[in-house]
């Protein structure tokens, strides 16, 4: 962290000893065919370049001995626990940060063109070899008319093959191409960064709920010109209706705690293709809780958030909580130093499927 991240990159040979893809591709392949799963099949032939979106039917992928294409699969840790438990690994880095794992499958000759990324990504090999090339980019001019971004003047200056438990870091905008020395599969692990226009009109939209949701059924104040004179410019826009405006704006972040709930908020909201399955109140004898692996939460000094929705939190409780956000388990022992409050709050999440509870032996 302290010399590569967000620097240069990092080839870390054996990072992983003895790892296996957290699924195997029949399994790849079925998840591929969902509709709740994002995929792509990107195909080369020459210079030409074919991309298409998933899902897939059982027979619309081409055969294994055809070369040069390539199945990526996006957030396979939200639908596997294997791949659950992999992006876990990579938690020495802030959850408000880390996004997905994605499974790159590939053919021999399989990639998808030289490009960049706007975010950080580790790529683990988990089966098969990689041919890595990677290097700055000054010229982020992209080949007209294809249906993949490649970068129309790549001009790498490292090279490097990963086999098996090798890794690679890259920070932002550094260049790669990595093509399928034989059959093989990758695991992209991607960090969220967001930009800053972005961000601000995210958080905007959230400010604006977070402002109805307040409101509640109370009279929204409206805008009142009883001075206004007749005028003989009605195409300007009033002062007194811009200051209106910008009274509005500044009230809606008066409040101390309106932003930091607006970001925790944002950053836990789980993605489009989301959703859980009803649970069960949580057991009175003595369990370990788990958050399920599509769960997202965080925290910050005072509030807890979670799947997008935030909680005041103070003391003992607070602790806990954090725990829980940090670990994403709490055991027995832990839950006997919970209050009411948070029990509550806790067998809420059980029952909305969002945290689920298990004997501990069973861990």
């Amino acid at each position: 962290m302290r010399r590569h991240w967000q620097k240069k990159p990092l080839l870390v040979r054996g990072a992983w000893p003895g790892v296996t893809p957290p699924l195997a591709r029949p399994a790849l392949f079925e998840l591929a065919q969902r509709e709740d799963v994002e995929s792509r099949l990107v195909r080369r032939s020459g210079s030409r370049w074919q991309m298409r979106r998933g899902p897939f039917g059982k027979r619309s992928l081409p055969p294994l001995s055809q070369p040069d294409w390539t199945l990526l699969v996006q957030g396979v840790d939200l639908h596997h626990d294997g791949a659950s438990a992999m992006l876990d690994r990579f938690r020495f880095v802030p959850a408000a940060r880390l996004d997905d794992l994605m499974i790159s499958f590939a053919t021999p000759g399989g990639g998808v063109g030289p490009h960049l990324d706007s975010y950080d990504v580790f790529l683990l090999q988990v089966h098969g070899r990689r041919r890595w090339r990677v290097g700055p980019v000054a010229d982020r001019s992209l080949v007209d008319g294809l249906p993949v971004k490649i970068l129309r003047h790549f001009e790498p200056t490292e090279e490097w093959v990963l086999e098996p438990g090798d890794m690679l870091y890259l920070p932002p905008q550094w260049g790669h191409d990595g093509i399928a020395e034989d059959e093989c599969m990758t695991c992209s692990i991607g960090f969220r960064a967001p930009g800053r226009q972005g961000l601000a009109a995210q958080l905007l939209q959230q400010l604006a709920e977070q402002a109805g949701e307040q409101l509640g059924d109370a009279p929204d104040p409206i805008y009142r010109d009883r001075a206004q004179a007749a005028t003989e410019t009605p195409g300007r826009i009033p002062d007194t209706l811009a200051g209106f405006a910008a009274d509005a704006v500044r009230r809606a972040l008066a409040d101390a705690d309106a932003l930091p709930q607006a970001l925790g908020c944002w950053l836990t909201e789980p993605k489009a293709q989301v959703w859980f399955e009803a649970g069960s109140a949580l057991p009175h004898a003595p369990v370990l809780l788990r958050l399920d692996r599509r769960t997202r939460m965080m925290y910050d000094d005072r509030h807890v958030f979670i799947n997008g929705e935030a909680f005041r939190a103070g003391g003992r409780d607070a602790r806990l909580m954090q725990r829980l956000a940090d670990h994403r388990r709490l055991d027995a022992a832990d839950l006997a130093r919970a209050g009411a409050e948070a029990l509550a709050l806790l067998d809420d999440w059980a029952q909305a499927g969002w945290l689920h509870a298990q004997e501990e032996r069973e861990a």
